[in-house]
C-alpha cells in the first residue's frame, strides 16, 4: 500500500449536503454508493478481489454530515443467509472528532437495525439487507462504520516494531521472515521462549497459534494482540510459560488480503483455510511455509498445542473446533476435549465449551486444525470469537 492519500470529491454546489464516502485505504471495502434520498444511502460492498463472493467486511470513511439528522444506511449485498445483526449486534463507528475532543475510539452504535432478504438476487444469487438509522454528533466531522474493530498490516507492523526495539522482550521474542505473500508483503513468525539456563531448553514442547487468514475476521488479530501482550509480559505465569514451552506465532497469515479488504481470500481468490493440503508453494506461500515450518518443529520437539484463531460472523461466544479420532487413543494422548474443557472452567463467563465441536468434517480437511491433526499433533484446535 503506497503512502498517497486518494483523491477528494470535490462538490460543486457551495450547499450541497450529499454525504461524501471514500474506502480506498489500507483494509477499506465499500463499492459503491446511491443517494436514494436526502438522507438515505444505499451501499453496496466490493466482493473478495478476483471473486463474485464474500461480501460481509465493510470499512469506509464517511464526511460532510450534518449533526442530529437520523441518517439510514442500508448495505444490500451481503450473501450470509444468518447474521449476528439478528442477534443485536450493531456497526461501529468511529468519529475523529470525538476522538480528539473526547478521546473516545471505536464503538458499536446504529438504531433500527434489521438484517433481511432483498430482491436483488442476480444470477440465482440471493442477497441480503443490513440497514440502520444514525444521528452523527458532530456537523462537518470525519467519520468511519466497519463491521468489527479494525486491525491492520500496518497495526501488526507497529506492533512488532515496538517489540523489537523494547530491551527486555527482544530477549526472549524473535522476529523473523517466514516468508513473502504474492504482493510481497512480510509473513512474520516470532520465537517466544525464555533463554535456557542449562541443556534443558531442548526439552521444551512447542505450542504453534497463527491468526487471520480470513481477514475480515479481525478479532482474531485482536485475541492474538491479547495473547502476545500477556505472554511477553513479566507476570510470574507468563514466565512459567516461556521457561517451559517454545511458542511459534503467525500473527497475520493474509497480509494481502487484509491490506485490499477482503473478507475471506487471498490475491489467488482462494480461501487459504481450504490449502494447507497443497503443495502449490508459488500461490499459497504463508500457508505451505506454515506447514513446513510446523514438520520443521515437529522434528525438533514435541508439539502440545496446534491452534488457529478465527472470528465467526453466526454464531456467539467464543469456542474450538477440534478433532477427535472415533476410538481415541490411550495414554500418552491427552484427551482433544480437555484443553477446551480447562478454557471454560477458567473463564466461563466467556468461553463456552457447549459450542465447541469435535468432528473431521470432509469440507473441513485442508483446514490448518485438520491437517496439523493428521501430521500427528493431537491437540489441534480452530479457535472461533463472535
Amino acid at each position: 500500500v503506497s503512502g498517497l492519500c486518494p483523491l477528494r470529491q470535490i462538490l460543486h454546489q457551495k450547499e450541497d449536503n450529499t454525504l461524501i464516502f471514500e474506502a480506498r485505504f489500507e483494509s477499506g471495502n465499500l463499492q459503491k454508493v446511491v443517494k436514494v434520498n436526502e438522507f438515505e444511502y444505499q451501499l453496496t460492498l466490493r466482493t473478495d478481489l478476483y471473486t463474485s463472493r464474500y461480501t460481509q467486511w465493510y470499512y469506509f470513511q464517511v464526511s460532510n454530515m450534518q449533526a442530529g439528522v437520523p441518517y439510514r444506511f442500508t448495505i444490500v449485498n451481503f450473501t450470509n443467509r444468518n447474521s449476528l445483526y439478528k442477534r443485536g449486534l450493531r456497526p461501529l463507528l468511529y468519529s475523529e472528532a470525538d476522538a480528539k475532543k473526547y478521546k473516545v475510539g471505536w464503538r458499536r452504535t446504529g438504531n433500527e437495525i434489521k438484517y433481511y432478504k432483498n430482491n436483488a438476487g442476480q444470477g440465482g444469487r440471493q442477497y441480503f439487507s443490513l440497514t440502520w438509522t444514525f444521528q452523527f454528533p458532530h456537523d462537518q466531522d470525519t467519520c468511519y462504520f466497519a463491521h468489527c474493530y479494525p486491525y491492520t498490516y500496518s497495526n501488526l507492523q507497529e506492533y512488532l516494531v515496538a517489540i523489537s526495539k523494547d530491551p527486555v522482550k527482544s530477549k526472549f521474542c524473535k522476529i523473523h521472515i517466514l516468508c513473502h505473500s504474492l504482493a510481497g508483503n512480510i509473513v512474520y513468525v516470532l520465537t517466544i521462549t525464555n533463554p535456557p539456563k542449562s541443556r534443558k531448553g531442548t526439552e521444551r514442547k512447542a505450542v504453534i497459534l497463527t491468526a487471520r487468514v480470513h481477514p475480515g475476521e479481525t478479532n482474531s488479530s485482536w485475541i492474538m494482540k491479547g495473547f502476545l501482550d500477556y505472554i511477553l509480559g513479566d507476570s510470574g505465569k507468563a514466565q512459567l510459560l516461556r521457561d517451559s514451552f517454545v511458542f511459534k506465532v503467525v500473527p497475520m497469515l493474509n497480509p494481502d488480503g487484509v491490506i485490499v479488504g477482503n473478507h475471506r481470500c487471498s490475491l489467488t481468490g482462494q480461501d487459504l483455510n481450504r490449502k494447507y493440503r497443497s503443495n502449490v508453494k508459488k500461490c499459497y506461500p504463508s500457508v505451505w511455509y506454515t506447514r513446513n515450518m510446523i514438520k520443521r518443529v515437529m522434528g525438533e520437539r514435541d508439539v502440545f498445542l496446534y491452534c488457529d484463531i478465527h472470528g465467526h460472523n453466526r454464531k456467539q461466544n467464543v469456542f474450538m473446533y477440534g478433532c477427535e479420532r472415533k476410538q481415541q487413543a490411550k495414554a500418552p494422548y491427552v484427551h482433544p476435549r480437555i484443553f477446551p474443557f480447562l478454557l471454560s472452567k477458567s473463564c466461563p463467563d466467556k468461553f463456552s465449551f457447549p459450542d465447541c465441536r469435535f468432528r473431521v468434517r470432509k469440507s473441513k480437511e485442508g483446514t490448518g486444525r485438520v491437517v496439523m491433526w493428521k501430521m500427528g499433533i493431537n491437540n489441534s484446535y480452530t479457535l472461533e470469537a463472535s
